[in-house]
């Protein structure tokens, strides 16, 4: 008797277990898969991402995802895992980060894909955290980044027709795919990488100038080895165009439309819905305010999106910086608005990594969603105030012209993008001076052919600006033969909109006086790239006066010791130019704001002594100053 209970016991305790491991197994088939790591399924990876069904499932297990956008190109290569690793413990469980084009291609069939640039490096990071990829490779990502991500160089040819079947387009992309593709389809989810999904190029029904263009694009993935699950993504205007057969579509919006659920209900039933950019803040533009989104708003609509069954990525969840000249603009109307150069975006994880009140709102609503405890939050990286940097070393513009590229003569302007500059490729970014002779005074008239802004001088004497606004100037009379100048700032080019093509900068056409064309330039082609400020760095600066000559660049030393720390330099009593540490570019600077700091990466720093150099084009303080913390501007809710 005692053995047959014993014996019973042992049974029904044998029987419990494996009771408990099968309901185990299906609550792990259900939810665990918001737990599990990119690799964990590399032995048995049957199936990819499906959405066959109203949930996505992978390899046969359903899938929730919750997804942030961080861009590689955005971020200092040496803070791509923390802000990973804060994604993470936000509660995320996929990343998704466009393909800058025009940084990988910069001048045609010459491809960079190296250090800052590293995408293989990123992808392989996320997995390494525990993110799956969805990838946009574009090859256009609007992003407010110059052009959104197309190479400039595409607008030497005249007759271009960007974002078409226009064969000069479609050449360009398919070197670039060859380049692009072989790179990340290793690192797909059924080949054992992170990568669940990939987007056909970005918002294509907000343009919809060619039907035939995104069959192209798709044809372009799946000749060259992309098998993971196709997306499209468009805001609600844009669903009814944007859209292909066997792809996916998603939606992209800030505020909850129920209508843009239902039509997606109609044209994708018994298909999960993704909102694929679910704007958690908003960019901002120069001469603006800046645009703020509350937290508590923000985290409502997650709410309500996660509560209807629907997966969500954020866009951003982690801005970063538009460092260098790569910020976008925005042309609604006739006058082109330019972006700032912080992409903080007021994102959950700010610009310079910090958390927000947005992420732990966001990583206490995620809680919910996953079996687990999320990660512990990673500790935040020290920032510091550095000492003033005196500015007392001076060059004037004038000066420096030497040390560019030797200049172009021509009868008529000539556009940044048709120069013969840069190995053919044209000037890509920066400033163009055009240079001439006047015998007299008068009216002088852009006939609105500048692009964008344009500071005018007689023999260096400054007289006016010619932008979009005032596209006339009075030239004083003199005597003899003067020297006419005119240094054009390309602002950035247009991210978004059907005017992309139409984006070539510098003088685009002819510049009168007294309503007869100016003619015989000397052109200058000053990026100012990292050649030309190196060379420039290297040379004799003379002592400051105390008028300095404008435009011009000023030269200091900040001294740093021990292990830098981030930190923003404050541009207070500067009023419009570029900030160059040790050869790198930060960014624009405008004192109409917001933006009245810009983020310097401690990793750019080195121990000891720190080369600063700014281009000021018309007033300049003794020093430069940093803080610990950023000045955005003004905000306004969205």
């Amino acid at each position: 008797m005692v053995m047959t209970r014993l014996w019973n016991v042992h049974v029904n305790r044998r029987n419990a277990i494996i009771c408990f491991g099968i309901v185990g197994l299906i609550v792990y088939r259900c939810i665990g898969i918001f737990s599990m790591q990119p690799g964990e399924m590399s032995q048995s990876r049957t199936e990819g991402l499906n959405a066959n069904s109203s949930q996505f499932t992978l390899d046969g297990v359903a899938l929730r995802i919750l997804g942030g956008s961080a861009h590689y190109f955005r971020i200092p290569r040496a803070h791509w895992k923390d802000r990973l690793l804060k994604m993470k413990a936000c509660g995320l469980n996929t990343l998704t980060t466009y393909v800058p084009w025009n940084l990988h291609e910069p001048g045609r069939g010459k491809f960079d894909f190296q250090n800052q640039l590293d995408l293989e490096a990123y992808i392989r990071l996320a997995e390494e955290v525990g993110l799956w990829v969805i990838l946009r490779p574009g090859p256009y990502i609007c992003s407010e980044w110059d052009l959104g991500g197309l190479p400039s160089w595409l607008l030497r040819d005249k007759d271009m027709k960007l974002r078409t079947t226009y064969p000069g387009f479609t050449g360009a992309v398919n070197s670039f795919f060859d380049e692009l593709i072989p790179r990340v389809a290793p690192l797909q989810y059924m080949r054992g990488g992170p990568i669940i999904a990939v987007q056909v190029e970005n918002e294509y029904g907000s343009y919809a100038k060619d039907d035939r263009y995104m069959a192209f694009i798709k044809e372009a993935l799946l000749s060259r080895g992309i098998r993971e699950l196709l997306m499209t993504s468009d805001n609600r205007e844009g669903l009814k165009v944007g859209g292909l057969d066997g792809v996916l579509k998603t939606i992209n919006f800030q505020k909850l439309n129920p209508k843009a659920i239902q039509y997606m209900d109609t044209v994708q039933p018994q298909q999960p819905k993704l909102v694929m950019e679910y704007w958690s803040g908003w960019f901002d533009l120069w001469g603006d305010l800046h645009h703020v989104f509350p937290a508590e708003d923000m985290v409502a609509v997650v709410r309500e999106i996660l509560k209807q069954g629907m997966s969500v990525n954020l866009y951003m969840f982690h801005g970063g910086t538009n460092f260098g000249f790569m910020s976008g603009a925005l042309a609604l109307t006739s006058v082109l608005r330019a972006m700032v150069t912080s992409y903080d975006y007021d994102a959950p994880l700010s610009e310079a990594g910090d958390y927000t009140p947005k992420y732990h709102g966001l990583r206490e609503l995620l809680s919910h969603y996953h079996s687990d405890k999320l990660p512990e939050t990673p500790a935040l990286r020290w920032r510091k105030a550095y000492k003033a940097v005196n500015m007392n070393l001076h060059m004037p513009l004038w000066e420096t012209l030497r040390f560019a590229e030797k200049p172009f003569i021509s009868a008529t302007p000539v556009n940044m993008e048709n120069l013969p500059v840069n190995s053919g490729n044209g000037q890509s970014y920066g400033y163009t001076l055009y240079e001439t002779t006047v015998t007299s005074g008068g009216a002088l008239n852009s006939w609105n052919n500048v692009r964008d802004r344009a500071l005018v001088f007689v023999d260096q004497v400054f007289i006016g600006v010619l932008d979009y606004r005032t596209v006339e100037l009075a030239v004083p009379d003199g005597k003899g033969v003067r020297k006419l100048s005119f240094l054009v700032e390309n602002c950035g080019r247009v991210n978004y909109g059907k005017v992309l093509d139409e984006q070539r900068k510098g003088l685009v056409g002819d510049v009168a006086l007294n309503n007869i064309p100016l003619k015989d330039f000397t052109i200058y082609s000053l990026d100012m790239n990292p050649a030309f400020i190196n060379r420039l760095g290297s040379m004799i600066w003379r002592s400051r006066t105390n008028a300095p000559s404008f435009p011009g660049f000023f030269q200091g030393w900040l001294q740093v010791t021990g292990t830098p720390s981030d930190t923003f330099v404050k541009l207070l009593g500067w009023s419009k130019g570029v900030v160059f540490i040790n050869g790198r570019n930060l960014g624009r600077y405008w004192s109409i704001g917001p933006q009245q700091t810009l983020y310097l990466p401690g990793p750019w720093l080195r121990s000891g002594s720190n080369q600063v150099i700014v281009f000021e084009e018309q007033e300049a303080a003794a020093k430069l100053q940093f803080d610990a913390n950023p000045d955005l501007g003004m905000a306004v809710d969205v």
